[in-house]
């Protein structure tokens, strides 16, 4: 399944949305355990995933708006 970068920030939003501050701790646990269980690709997806709720939750990016990557 392919997700677009604009797919990813809307989950991302969505998580913040519905958990709070304690979505990037969620994701952050979700990446030490899956990179301790050798899950490489899905730690990469959390970890994304941290990112991305980090950048939300500092105001770096708006979710709803347009999103480009350079």
């Amino acid at each position: 399944m392919a997700m677009s970068t604009g797919d990813l920030y809307r989950l991302a939003s969505d998580l913040a949305a519905e958990h709070g501050p304690e979505a990037t701790e969620y994701a952050s646990r979700a990446v030490m355990t899956l990179e301790a269980e050798g899950s490489h690709e899905r730690a990469q997806f959390w970890f994304l995933m941290l990112v991305m709720l980090g950048d939300i939750s500092s105001g770096r990016v708006d979710p709803l708006g347009r999103i480009s990557i350079h």
